[in-house]
């Protein structure tokens, strides 16, 4: 009779998230042969009718979405930014002022009006920047393949975690995500990782076997959702999802825990509270400083509104966000998906990427091209996964593939009307069995012939394989694959020509040498053994030791083709790239060397072996060195180690990574990249980056992308601060020679701000890279957005523009020929006048805006028309300045008069002085650096 596990019955209300049952601690104490029947379902696993039937009672298996703000919680969020707090009080005091006014100014009101205009509209940018942030990172999360491998009808299938119900029979093997709370009923060496649940990050040993009653989080005989599988293989029969998890219980917990800001955000933060407690300080001087002039308290506090609203850059919080986002979602078109804003950040600033080998510089796709048996070779026709060739010699061979067959968990897939043949499980296993076909082996059957009876499945330390199998009637028979080196030690025997024979030193010294062979082709080789053993479950150690070696299988796994171009492109942004594979080192050089990773006669190559006799000097003295490194036969402590060493030098390291075992390394990395089509669930959760296509060129795009995405956020820092330059150098003039009325009004300040501002800096924030961007060394660590650079040339491009337009205003001023003290707000020179400064900031900035699309390249290489958005955006800026001028509304709102030809002419002219000034110190940026580069070649 079925135990009540908490499983819905006929009648029962359907729904996911119902909670787990208070019972199910009875589960664990049944033995492995009941617990099939006992939680409803049979050893084949459950037929597709009940599949549905119990989708249906139980809903996805999938965890509840975090709570969501609000769109109207979003929206008020908006206007607790700094500047925006900033402005609002200045309304705020705005529209008091007009309040007390006798009689009252409608200029007072329009300004209060205007400085909210602003904060409305950059609350609105804002909210819809993070609400399309949120859903595009929801649908990129969806393109992260999320699967298992379950039993259903008596067949293996690959279905998504969120298809599972309980009942599922779940295969399980190292480097996967547990997806459900489960009964183990078989379990092979089997570890897990139960950190996600009880904090603790050590490996737990797991059984099948039954367990006192008792907490189920305590019970060894279960594996929960949420938690990963760190070493071994095991089955295991689902009883519950979704929230009904253990996992579920706490995962609200998780998913309502406030998010964090990024260091650059924290940049930005920092930088707006100097800017407004700067722009306050400023206002409040100028406002003391008018006051003993005989001026009013209104008309001075107009004015040094008008100061302070010239300093704050209202356009900033929207074209950073503008920015960060547009580079995100162009990544991911290039097929690499950032999980958190702080790898695009770091992207920029990458120096050392450590990659692997297999399926981030290769396809992936393992091909056996070389046996070599009984002292001779046999060449393997054919490639891909579809089982089409011919093995030479294949009545030699087949003990050979035989037990590396049976040694194999992967199972070849058919072609289907979307795909070809293609490998369910690891692709190493997946070419072992194409090659077994291709010499006339069919390896279900062969494993029905010979049913498996124990396991202990791959491990990095001993880097092999092995399974017994009940072979020729009641004998049990152990095979053996792994790196041939470390099975070469075990090996007592070897099969030659046909018989057993012992293994001398002269016939040792011939299988080292074939191993060196077929690695010096680029081929990876293993190695696989056999021997009779004991009974149905010996121990690893008898298991292990005492072989015969049946053979080597060399396989080639061909290079990506646009990985070579990838490689050339980091070497020249200064990117130095370490190969970090378990491979034998002849092989991983000769990959290498087809990529171009190593160019050098004699790179150096350490091995794993190598790593363990270092000292952490040694190893940074070897890491110090600038010749080209190969690490090799590496486990994953050597690859943490090797991180680590990197980062005590200060160096930005990438590293990438597909396994469970690479986990620690991703972590620790600046950016870890997982693998997003091959890679395990572990490794894409501990990873910032996951590579959708698994290919380094999406490293070199990514790097490329995260470059252009900082450059951004700097050219768009210049274009605001230089013109907020513009706008306060004639106010502190005006000042100074004792001019009674302001330059430009805190009105006309928020116009450009409005009409002219942020448009063009949102358009700046999508300008593509720059064609140099990969031939120049990374960024430092240590810079930051206001770097020395970026104020100097603000200052340069902002000095600029001050100066015309203060030209223009004083020339229109004096060509009234009064003294100051006779104007009045409503002379119309007086009016004109500001209507030039207005303009000349106006102009100024549309060509200012070309100036800094470039930081050295000139504006002419990239082409003045490659980013419409920013010219259309100038465009509608100029076109609201001259209906500012023209049309008479407005020129009641503004205080502005009329433009002729000849003023626009003039202001024109003003622009283009200052894209030549800029082009000019670009050039001579330029001439500097290939002047110290024809130095350094002396």
């Amino acid at each position: 009779m079925p135990v009540d596990t908490g499983l819905l019955r006929p009648g029962d209300a359907p729904g996911p998230g119902a909670p787990p049952p208070a019972d199910r601690s009875e589960v664990q104490t049944l033995p492995p042969s009941a617990v099939v029947a006992g939680l409803d379902s049979s050893a084949s696993g459950l037929p597709d009718t009940e599949v549905v039937s119990r989708t249906v009672r139980f809903g996805a298996n999938e965890l509840p979405r975090a709570a969501r703000r609000a769109p109207w919680r979003q929206l008020a969020s908006q206007f607790t930014d700094l500047f925006a707090v900033v402005l609002m009080v200045a309304s705020a005091i705005t529209f008091l002022a007009w309040r007390l006014q006798d009689p009252r100014d409608v200029g007072t009101l329009q300004l209060a009006v205007a400085i909210l205009g602003v904060v409305l509209l950059n609350a609105g940018i804002g909210f819809f920047q993070e609400y399309a942030a949120e859903r595009t990172a929801e649908s990129l999360q969806a393109m992260v393949p999320h699967a298992c491998r379950v039993l259903r009808d008596g067949e293996r299938r690959e279905v998504p975690v969120r298809e599972l119900v309980p009942g599922d029979v779940v295969l399980l093997e190292a480097g996967d995500a547990v997806p459900a709370d489960c009964r183990l009923v078989e379990a092979y060496d089997l570890s897990v990782n139960n950190a996600a649940l009880t904090g603790e990050s050590d490996a737990v040993a797991r059984t099948a076997e039954a367990v006192a009653a008792g907490p189920v989080l305590q019970a060894r005989n279960f594996v929960f959702m949420g938690t990963d599988v760190v070493v071994g293989s095991a089955k295991a029969v689902v009883c519950a999802t979704g929230g009904a998890t253990e996992f579920g219980r706490i995962f609200h917990l998780a998913a309502s825990a406030p998010r964090q800001r990024t260091p650059l955000q924290r940049q930005v933060a920092v930088m707006a509270r100097r800017v407004a407690v700067a722009a306050l300080a400023t206002g409040a001087v100028l406002f003391a400083v008018r006051l003993p002039t005989g001026q009013s308290l209104v008309s001075s506090f107009v004015f040094a509104l008008g100061v302070m609203v010239a300093l704050v850059p209202e356009g900033l919080p929207a074209t950073l966000s503008v920015s960060l986002a547009v580079g995100v979602r162009r990544m991911a078109r290039r097929h690499a998906l950032v999980k958190k804003l702080l790898a695009v950040e770091a992207l920029g600033s990458t120096t050392v990427v450590c990659t692997d080998k297999t399926g981030t510089l290769t396809q992936a796709e393992m091909t056996v091209v070389q046996v070599w048996a009984g002292g001779g070779t046999h060449a393997v026709s054919g490639v891909g996964y579809a089982p089409e060739g011919e093995v030479s010699g294949n009545g030699q061979v087949h003990g050979l593939l035989r037990g590396a067959a049976l040694c194999c968990d992967a199972r070849l897939v058919p072609p289907s009307d979307r795909q070809g043949w293609r490998v369910l499980g690891d692709t190493t296993e997946g070419a072992l069995l194409v090659a077994a076909a291709k010499a006339g082996l069919d390896a279900a059957s062969s494993r029905a012939a010979a049913p498996r009876t124990a396991e202990y499945p791959f491990d990095p330390v001993r880097k092999m394989m092995s399974v017994v199998c009940t072979d020729s009637g009641d004998d049990h028979r152990a095979y053996v694959k792994g790196a041939p080196q470390e099975l070469l030690s075990r090996c007592a025997d070897i099969d030659w020509q046909g018989s057993s024979r012992p293994l001398t030193g002269e016939t040792r010294g011939a299988v080292a040498t074939a191993i060196d062979e077929l690695a010096a082709q680029g081929l990876r080789v293993l190695g696989v053994a056999a021997r009779t053993v004991s009974g149905p479950r010996p121990a690893q150690d008898e298991t292990e030791n005492g072989l015969t070696l049946l053979g080597l299988v060399g396989m080639l796994d061909p290079p990506r083709p646009e990985v070579s171009a990838a490689v050339t492109a980091c070497r020249s942004a200064g990117i130095r790239i370490a190969m970090v594979t378990g491979d034998h080192p002849l092989t991983a050089e000769a990959m290498a060397r087809r990529v171009g990773i190593v160019r050098e006669p004699h790179p150096t190559v350490v091995t794993g072996d190598r790593l363990d006799a270092m000292e952490d000097a040694d190893l940074d003295r070897l890491l110090a060195s600038s010749g080209e490194l190969l690490l090799c036969r590496v486990s994953p402590e050597h690859k943490m180690r090797v991180v680590t060493a990197f980062q005590r030098r200060g160096e930005v390291v990438a590293v990438t990574g597909d396994g469970a075992n690479d986990a620690p390394a991703l972590k620790h990395a600046d950016i870890g990249v997982a693998m997003g089509a091959s890679g395990t669930d572990v490794a894409r959760e501990a990873a910032v980056m996951v590579l959708l296509d698994d290919s380094f060129a999406s490293i070199a795009v990514a790097v490329r992308l995260g470059r252009s995405v900082y450059q951004n956020i700097r050219k768009f820092l210049v274009y605001l601060f230089s013109h907020n330059i513009a706008e306060l150098v004639p106010i502190l003039a005006a000042t100074f020679v004792g001019f009674p009325l302001v330059p430009i009004s805190a009105v006309q300040i928020l116009a450009i701000d409005l009409g002219s501002d942020v448009l063009p800096a949102l358009a700046l924030g999508t300008e593509p890279p720059e064609p140099d961007v990969m031939d120049r060394p990374p960024r430092s660590r240590s810079e930051r957005l206001f770097s020395t650079d970026v104020v100097q040339r603000f200052l340069f491009l902002g000095t600029i523009q001050a100066l015309g337009v203060c030209a223009v205003f004083f020339w229109r001023v004096n060509s009234a020929g009064i003294p100051y003290s006779a104007f009045t707000a409503d002379n119309p020179v007086y009016r004109e006048a500001i209507t030039m400064t207005q303009a000349g900031i106006v102009v100024s900035q549309f060509f200012n805006a070309l100036a800094v699309r470039t930081e050295r390249q000139s504006v002419l290489r990239v082409g003045l028309f490659s980013n419409p958005a920013l010219l259309a955006a100038g465009g509608l800026g100029i076109g609201l300045m001259a209906a500012i001028s023209y049309a008479p509304p407005l020129q009641a709102v503004f205080h502005t008069a009329p433009l002729s030809a000849a003023d626009w002419a003039l202001l024109v002219c003003l622009g283009l002085l200052l894209l030549v000034a800029e082009e000019m110190r670009k050039w001579w940026l330029r001439h500097r650096k290939s002047s110290v580069r024809e130095g350094a070649h002396r």
